[in-house]
């Protein structure tokens, strides 16, 4: 059976990345290139103004040193599980030496950083007062690499392409990533078959020609289009647009607080909701977001655009993890799975719909060429009948509908004992399954007004019914649809469990 149609706009929040194994992080490896720097946090209390000038007063408490840029970028990897080999420029300074110990004592992280006696090492210096951040201090020399230490950079990323299953490169216009430089990676990544994920700078987005994904932000895509990207709708068109002129495969425009929006050259695209609860500090959250996309797509193993819509919703989620912490932040695998486990439960909220709601969705599932199934039922105590039931209907459609009845509905059929759990109980619970894909209740004995509102290709039941027996199958039937009876598991049924808990106690 076909996998679900790509997400459309209206639609795309209601997908989680589950089908992305957070355990397969750990046969990751992802190489990472780009501009180095080290980031010094300078943290304290204010409590006067300065006499000498009207200027807070910090009084320091503590420092913390970490890498920054294409590092931050590798340590995310690293935190998560995978393992990072981050290729870049450093001074023969303090800072350059700082950088390569603060590197060298991470666990999966293998640091190849070249020393270039041209150069200073780029240090960012942020005085912070408890969350407020005062000013930030940037040292930094920015020419270009040119000769001997952009060959030395190009060669390191050669020699360990073959063994990385995806590459970042992280520009931050500190003269790292040249169009060189960038024209010779793309190249021969683009060789070994492995894809090429840019968190860019600049107007000039032209210059990652070739890549696999480009990870623009609203601005950086308005100027480099010379078009509005206010609204959805205008964001997609000229991201498509950037697509086709520049030989991508798929552009993921990051929009701050409106989310981000997954975009090929010609298919429909995902808008994905922001989910961060309380924005401390912004530093570093694009790295997180390129890290965690390389490892969805090393894990994938693939670079299409419906790979990257996958992990482009794992690496949301954890975007708003590392928004809520201060500095340069990065997450554990145990934070991104508590991330995902809110989002399902948020998803499974919003898959249960009306009639009417249910019948515009499901027009849009169709028009995108989706096969639709339908099953009904009470689904009160949820078994292992029941979910097999669900797992075979769904393996014969591209999305299933469950009707439920009612809590009205199930007293009249069932006795007035029943049901234990109240339909919003039941809905939950059904919505919060991988194999539903909406959940609609109905009042009525019978799913009949659903099936006609809905008129799905596939309708499901039990194989204790007859195809004679099932309620709606001729409808079905009459328009070209089937009707499927589904395997059972003997032994299992919601009645004889109540029946046994009556008698246990």
């Amino acid at each position: 059976m076909s996998q679900p149609p790509a997400p459309a706009a209206e639609d795309a929040a209601a997908n989680t990345p589950q089908s992305i194994a957070f355990e397969g992080f750990a046969d990751a490896r992802i190489l990472c290139i780009g501009d180095i720097m080290l980031d010094r946090f300078v943290h304290g209390q204010v409590t006067r103004i300065s006499p000498e000038a009207p200027i807070p007063v910090l009084r320091i408490a503590s420092e913390t040193l970490m890498p920054g840029g294409t590092g931050n970028v590798a340590a995310n990897i690293a935190a998560l599980g995978g393992t990072a080999v981050a290729v870049s420029v450093v001074g023969a300074d303090e800072a350059g030496g700082a950088l390569a110990d603060l590197m060298a004592g991470r666990p999966r992280l293998e640091a190849r950083l070249i020393t270039a006696a041209d150069r200073e090492t780029t240090v960012k210096i942020r005085y912070v007062a408890g969350s407020q951040h005062l000013l930030r201090a940037d040292r930094e020399s920015g020419h270009p690499v040119t000769g001997a230490t952009a060959a030395r950079l190009v060669e390191a990323v050669r020699e360990n392409l073959s063994s990385c299953g995806a590459v970042v490169l992280s520009d931050y216009a500190k003269g790292v990533l040249t169009p060189g430089v960038i024209g010779d990676i793309v190249a021969a990544a683009r060789a070994a078959g492995v894809p090429v994920i840019v968190d860019p700078k600049g107007r000039d987005l032209s210059r990652y020609s070739g890549a696999a994904v480009v990870t623009p932000n609203r601005r950086e895509l308005a100027e480099a289009m010379d078009a509005p990207t206010d609204t959805d709708s205008a964001v997609a068109d000229a991201a498509a647009r950037l697509a086709r002129r520049d030989g991508l495969e798929t552009v993921v425009v990051t929009r701050s607080e409106q989310g981000m929006s997954v975009v090929g050259a010609g298919g429909p695209a995902a808008h994905l909701p922001a989910r961060a609860r309380e924005v401390y500090d912004v530093s570093g959250a694009g790295d997180t977001v390129a890290a965690v996309l390389a490892l969805g797509l090393a894990v994938l193993g693939r670079g299409d655009v419906a790979a990257v819509t996958k992990a482009a919703q794992l690496a949301n989620l954890a975007a708003g993890v590392v928004v809520g912490k201060v500095g340069t932040a990065t997450l554990t695998p145990e934070e991104l799975a508590a991330a995902v486990h809110e989002a399902d439960w948020s998803r499974g909220e919003a898959k249960v719909h009306t009639l009417s709601a249910a019948q515009e969705i499901v027009g849009r599932w169709r028009r995108s060429g989706g096969r639709i199934g339908f099953t009904n039922g009470c689904f009160d105590l949820l078994h292992p009948g029941h979910i097999s039931l669900l797992r075979q209907a769904r393996a014969a459609c591209d999305r299933l509908v469950v009707g439920l009845n009612s809590d009205a509905s199930v007293r009249r059929l069932k006795g007035q004992d029943r049901p234990v759990q109240t339909e919003a109980a039941r809905a939950a619970v059904l919505a919060s399954l991988a194999d539903v894909d909406m959940v609609v209740i109905f009042e009525e004995d019978t799913p009949l007004r659903l099936i006609d509102g809905l008129r799905p290709d596939l309708l499901v039941k039990g194989a204790d019914y007859t195809v004679e027996t099932v309620v709606g199958a001729d409808r079905v039937q009459g328009w070209g649809g089937q009707v499927l009876l589904a395997d059972l598991q003997p032994g299992h049924s919601t009645t004889a469990t109540i029946a046994r808990l009556r008698s246990d106690g």
